[in-house]
């Protein structure tokens, strides 16, 4: 099962159409996409809903073979913690699908982890969604920050002027 959302503040449809037209051409009963707020593009091919509670929406992840959705960090973590395949297109700012390009930055992150694929345009989309048998779960993350991003974040604050050598890594999924 797919599950696809694109968080509740704006609509996506240049992701929800191309999930749709590609469900269509698969013949995929088995997506559900949460779409947002009154928006131009209604699916045909796929089910949806404009909204899905939280606690609903993590049901439809944990149920999901397979997540995809725009560069929110809600979705992405959520994915994340329970080991989900993940495909994250970014809304853009060119497009008028958001207000400035902080996805692209998220998206430019993520491109590295082997559960997370990025497409940036509607093809590339289309395309992971084609090589669904090559996404693979992995291990989950955890719910709390490395030991590392702690201790960085404790030398920050107690010294703020201080900066961190070069090169220095302190994600919290490590």
């Amino acid at each position: 099962m797919i599950f696809v959302t694109v968080g509740t503040q704006l609509p996506f449809d240049r992701l929800i159409k191309a999930v749709d037209q590609w469900a269509a051409r698969n013949n995929r009963s088995d997506v559900f996409a949460q779409i947002g707020p009154e928006n131009a593009y209604r699916p045909r091919h796929i089910q949806w809903a404009h909204f899905v509670a939280a606690p609903e929406c993590r049901r439809w992840v944990e149920r999901a073979d397979l997540v995809v959705s725009h560069a929110g960090m809600g979705t992405i973590i959520s994915a994340l913690e329970l080991g989900k395949p993940l495909i994250v297109m970014p809304r853009r700012c060119d497009m008028h699908e958001h207000r400035n390009d902080h996805q692209s930055a998220t998206v430019a992150r993520l491109g590295a982890r082997a559960s997370v694929k990025v497409a940036l345009d509607s093809d590339s989309l289309e395309k992971s969604l084609d090589e669904l048998a090559n996404l693979k779960t992995t291990q989950p993350i955890t719910r709390s920050a490395s030991p590392q991003l702690l201790h960085a974040i404790r030398r920050f604050i107690n010294n703020p002027g201080v900066e961190l050598p070069a090169g220095e890594r302190v994600l919290a999924t490590e």
